[in-house]
């Protein structure tokens, strides 16, 4: 996920303060913990969560964004398979 400069206004889709603690964000533990396929059925389920609640929840537009980062995530992880 994408990292924020020092002082800059927080990114609530890419990169919430609330997932890192220390220097180790949530998503990269969970990567780790789950090894590859595992993550990538991770990213999926994340992509089916956001779509399947967008328009339930009242966020849609950051819901939205929220889909789009774990699909891009999960585009850049199955690139990586070649």
């Amino acid at each position: 996920m994408a990292k924020k400069d020092a002082g800059d206004v927080p990114d609530m889709v890419n990169a919430p303060p609330h997932y890192t603690q220390g220097a180790v964000e949530c998503i990269d533990a969970i990567k780790a913990a789950l090894g590859k396929d595992g993550f990538a059925a991770w990213l999926r389920g994340q992509v089916i969560r956001y779509a399947w609640r967008m328009m339930h929840k009242g966020t849609p537009a950051l819901d939205a964004g929220k889909l789009a980062c774990y699909a891009r995530r999960l585009e850049e992880e199955t690139k990586a398979d070649g």
